[in-house]
């Protein structure tokens, strides 16, 4: 068993190094690439070079950074999973293992297998990322433009709107094809417009008469999916950015050694938080529909 799990573990990023490519390929999407002011941290991120019109920003060549790296790491720290783990191991395991536990119950079984190499990859990937701003160099080095201006070559993924957009136009693509595949159509159209009251037990004038407000319903519900992206980019974002803002002035504009030393740890913390609630979120999304349609065929 101990075996087949490690086999398990090693499919699972095998996965995770597959959709991490696809995300950092996916990532330069430039929708918000500009130009910004040179004063602390910018709003967008920098334009560093344009590549066949394409602009490569600072943050797109981070993330390609820390992410070949990361698959560079575990590949070389874990390499073929063996009988008796090393610490590599050993601490992918529990991860993983912590990850199972925590969103098996949310989605149902069905949908956990489809969703959970998926889902295990977003927590990593934001992960490192949101991290990455903490790394000597990250939003410290660069060049003067011709204009006097200071552009720095790396910013993390996650301080840019461009990344955080596209995990999460990823995720709710993901979420309906898993949807879809788990439930079917039907169910799936059902749950959103369709009457929950329980004909056999609902007089039926009630029941007609609740028809066209599930209906109402539905559709408030289809303004909040339409939402979901915005939400989640932006909370990512938000976090992310407004904790580089406050070390940047910290470190810039007050005490540049001691007073942001609190901020470092609490920052690792915030990274932590946020890339498990995108998550958890992408999870209870995927559930709502799929646990509902385990339950109704049972």
């Amino acid at each position: 068993m101990q075996l087949l799990s490690s086999f398990r573990i090693y499919k699972y990023f095998n996965f995770l190094s597959k959709i991490a490519t696809f995300l950092f390929i996916l990532i330069p999407c430039g929708l918000f690439a500009g130009e910004a002011s040179s004063s602390g941290v910018s709003k967008t991120a920098y334009t560093l070079v344009d590549f066949f019109s394409l602009p490569i920003t600072n943050s797109i060549l981070t993330t390609w950074i820390v992410s070949i790296l990361f698959i560079i790491f575990i590949r070389v720290s874990i390499g073929k999973p063996k009988l008796v783990p090393n610490k590599a191991q050993a601490v992918t395991e529990n991860l993983i293992e912590g990850l199972k536990g925590l969103l098996k119950p949310i989605m149902g079984q069905k949908a956990f297998k489809l969703a959970f190499p998926m889902l295990l990859a977003f927590f990593v990937f934001i992960l490192i990322h949101n991290w990455s701003g903490l790394i000597p160099g990250i939003g410290v080095f660069g060049h003067y433009d011709a204009d006097g201006n200071f552009k720095y070559w790396l910013r993390p993924a996650s301080s840019d709107l461009n990344g955080t957009l596209g995990l999460a136009l990823v995720a709710m693509l993901a979420w309906a094809f898993i949807s879809i595949k788990v439930s079917g159509i039907k169910f799936f159209i059902w749950e959103l417009f369709g009457n929950k009251a329980k004909k056999e037990e609902t007089p039926k004038p009630i029941y007609l008469m609740l028809t066209p407000i599930f209906l109402m319903v539905g559709f408030i519900e289809v303004v909040s999916i339409i939402f979901r992206p915005l939400s989640l980019s932006f909370r990512l974002y938000g976090n992310v950015f407004g904790g580089e803002s406050l070390l940047s002035n910290l470190s810039n504009n007050i005490l540049p050694y001691l007073i942001p030393m609190p901020f470092y740890f609490y920052e690792l913390l915030v990274g932590v938080v946020q890339a498990m609630i995108f998550t958890l979120l992408v999870a209870i999304y995927i559930g709502l529909i799929t646990n509902h349609g385990e339950e109704s065929t049972h």
